[in-house]
This record gives C-alpha cells, structure tokens and sequence, in this order.
C-alpha cells in the first residue's frame, strides 16, 4: 500500500514529530499508547506459550550440547552473560554530558553461543520447533525422548527431505542457516544488498545456499517467501509476522530475571528496570519486551533504538499504520551502516503487541554507532557489531528527559540493560576497521 503526499502532509501535521524523521534528524518518541499490562487486554501471545517455549529449548538441550561442544559446559542451553559496564557509563557521561542516574549493564548476546547474535533466540527456536513437529508427526520422537537423537545420522537423512527458506540483512540467517544445516534440512537464505559479505561467505561455509538481492530486505523476504512456497516440503522462517520467532525472543526474561536474581538487583515499581533494545523488524526486540512485562510488569520500561535511515517501527507506531507503512512512503532511503537494523517495514506480528507494551523509540546517526563501538570496547573491552552498540545510547537520551521524574520515579533507583545484539562473529580485520571508524569519530 503506498499513501499519497497529502495523506503524508496530514500526518506531519498532526505528529510535528515526523518532520524532523523524514529530515533524518535524531528524535525521542514516548509511546501515547503504552497501557498497563493489566489493561492490555488479551495480546497475541501468552506467558502459558512462553512458558512452553521454555520447556522446548531444555528438550532441545541434549542435542545442542552433542552438536555444537560450545555449548555443553552450559548443558547446551544457549545464554548470554549480562554484564555491569561502568566505566562504559562514565565515557558515555563524559563524551555525551549527560549524567546517567543509576547502573548499567549490557546484556551480551553479542556472545551468544553458535551463531553470535541475539538471533540465536528466535531463529534456532522457530527451527528447533519445525523439526520437533515434523519428527513427532513422523512417529520418529515423543516430547519424553533424549533429544540428542537429533543429532543422529537417521535424523539427518530425514531432515535432508525438507528445505527451510529465510529472508535476512544478516544475522537471522545466519542463525536460521547453522541451525537448520547441522540438523541435515536444506536451508537457502535471501540476502538484501546491506548485508555484509562476511555473512554470506559464512553461510556458505556453513552449508547455507545464499542467495544475494539488489534490494533491501523487503524485497529479500517476499522472494523467499514466494520460492518457498513453491516447494510443498519447504518451511519459510517469515519474519515480518512470525509467533514462533516472537516466541523463542520472549524466553530471555526467564533467564534475565534469574541473573538479577543472582545480583540481588530488586526490579518492582520503586526500582525500575530500563531496557534498550535496537530494532529492525521489530521481532526480537518485541518479543523480549513482551517476555520482560510478562514477568515484571508495569516496573519494565523498553525503549527501542533505529536508525535515522531506518525508522520503520517508529513511523509504523507513530502514524497507527504499523506494516502497512514503510519508511520509502516518507522519502526515507532505509540505507544504514547498522545492517541489522536496516528495516523498510515493521512486523505485522510484532507490531500490535509492541503498540500496548513499549514505552518509546529513540533515533540515531550512524556515525553514533561507531562512536557508541569505541567506546564500550575502550571502557569495558567489548567488541559488538555497529546495531548492537545503539542501545548504549538510549540511557543518555533519557536521562535528558523528565521521564523518571513525570512517573514518580527515583532515576537513582533505576537499572537500564542496553541489549548487545550481535558481535561474536565479526572477522577481527572487520571489527578493527569498526573500531577505528569508531576512534575517529570521537577525536
């Protein structure tokens, strides 16, 4: 669906907001749709298939742990370590001005076993879960089996029967193709122009058909969505409106509220907790929200981060248009440095339970990336990827608004988690390359 210039003209006079998006120019939205939980009404997922999510990754867990050995010191369930970065923070005061009130921690999926980004969550589970019906419905497992089985030859020749078809700018494909590949399904993965080389090369290794696209990832997801379709025993990973991919996101609560545990951190309405999460589609950072409030409630604030050039959830929310919008409508390029985030149009799926649960987007330039790279890796020695290092920004572009005070809350009693979404498998001449880009903004 395209909109007309005065449809467009019209919205930018009733949200002045989105004049200064469509001028590319950094912007902090609050969400005047954010509705408690409890008054949420019923959302298109539930804490009860949450829960099951859950109870599919430990079934899974023999099998990780036989197939990929690093996972098996953690009896292969696939979990990031969630960090305290000061001195991260105090570059971010200095290099910024801004005085963060509270503690800081990165949550490091940029370290996540396998596949090295946060797609790991939603693109192995939605996978895992194909191959879970496919066996039971096939007489070959019960869901009271060892799971390692999967990990067998017999498994692997079954498996070789089916073909499972994803669109991706980088990082789900990279996961939905190592998942899929070790199981024995053929995998062909849609590629966009902005996804790096280095990604396909790695699909490729890792047995992956690629299939490289002039467009963006809109035009990646609705070829493979279509060649998929094509083949009666083909599955396509569709993120723009995916539950299982939501799913497998949302499990991260369970496990970020154990590791608070762990740090005697209380989260509840006195004690806030703020999470930033960088957003493309809108799947993952959507389905972590949607897990967090499950379990805490109104005492979780989400916050998403997108690109100037990339601001398709934003627009999405901010007009009510959701999907049906792209950010092409607004004169918008969707070109961004940050690959993972370089998103023309929101989830269908996501994007109706993000539009009661977030409390705001944030916007910034890519040269911020860079600049938010260097200096975690300077301040607390972590390398991420350029999309992964926006979240860092959102707890100073809070603390310039009266976000905290508005709420009567104590900003002194407030944790933020900026989420780290991907990293690990960035080739070290690539990294440095970032890093310095990164250097070289600061100076």
């Amino acid at each position: 669906m395209s909109f007309s210039q005065q449809q467009i003209k019209n919205w930018q006079q009733k949200y002045p907001l989105l004049t200064k998006i469509t001028d590319f120019q950094p912007v902090f939205w609050l969400n005047p749709k954010l509705q408690p939980l409890s008054e949420a009404g019923t959302l298109r997922a539930s804490y009860e298939e949450m829960q099951e999510a859950e109870n599919l990754w430990h079934r899974f867990a023999p099998f990780l742990a036989a197939s990929f050995p690093e996972t098996a010191a953690a009896g292969g369930i696939i979990e990031s370590p969630l960090k305290e970065i000061g001195n991260t923070k105090k570059s971010l005061e200095n290099t910024y001005g801004v005085k963060v009130p509270g503690k800081l921690f990165l949550k490091c999926d940029n370290e996540l076993a396998v596949a090295g980004s946060i797609k790991a969550r939603g693109g192995f589970y939605e996978v895992l879960h194909y191959a879970e019906q496919l066996a039971i419905d096939n007489g070959m497992i019960t869901k009271q089996d060892n799971y390692s089985k999967f990990a067998s030859d017999e498994f692997r020749d079954f498996f070789s029967q089916y073909s499972i078809g994803v669109g991706s700018t980088g990082n789900l494909g990279l996961s939905i193709g190592i998942i899929s590949a070790k199981l024995g399904f053929s995998v062909s993965v849609y590629m966009s122009a902005d996804a790096k080389a280095w990604k396909k090369e790695l699909l490729r290794a890792k047995g992956a058909i690629v299939h490289e696209f002039e467009g963006d990832f809109g035009e990646a997801i609705l070829e493979g969505r279509q060649q998929t379709k094509e083949n009666p025993k083909a599955y396509f990973v569709d993120d723009e409106n995916s539950k299982h991919l939501f799913l497998g996101y949302s499990t991260a609560a369970f496990r970020v509220k154990k590791q608070l545990d762990e740090l005697n951190i209380q989260v509840d309405a006195d004690n806030p907790l703020v999470v930033y999460l960088p957003c493309g589609v809108g799947g993952s950072p959507g389905g972590i929200t949607f897990g967090l409030k499950q379990i805490y409630g109104d005492a979780v604030h989400c916050f998403y981060v997108e690109p100037t050039h990339s601001p398709s959830v934003l627009v999405g929310l901010m007009t009510g248009e959701k999907e049906k919008v792209c950010v092409q409508d607004f004169g918008i390029d969707n070109l961004t440095e940050g690959d993972g985030l370089a998103v023309g149009r929101p989830s269908s799926f996501a994007s109706s339970i993000s539009e009661k649960l977030i409390s705001g987007i944030y916007t910034l330039e890519d040269e911020d990336l860079f600049r938010l790279l260097a200096i975690l890796a300077d301040g607390d020695g972590i390398f991420v990827e350029p999309s992964a290092a926006s979240s860092l920004l959102g707890p100073v572009e809070l603390s310039k608004t009266q976000y905290f005070s508005e709420r009567g809350l104590d900003a002194e009693k407030a944790t933020h988690i900026s989420w780290s979404t991907g990293g690990a498998l960035v080739p070290e001449e690539q990294m440095q390359e970032m890093y310095q880009r990164g250097r070289n903004a600061l100076e």
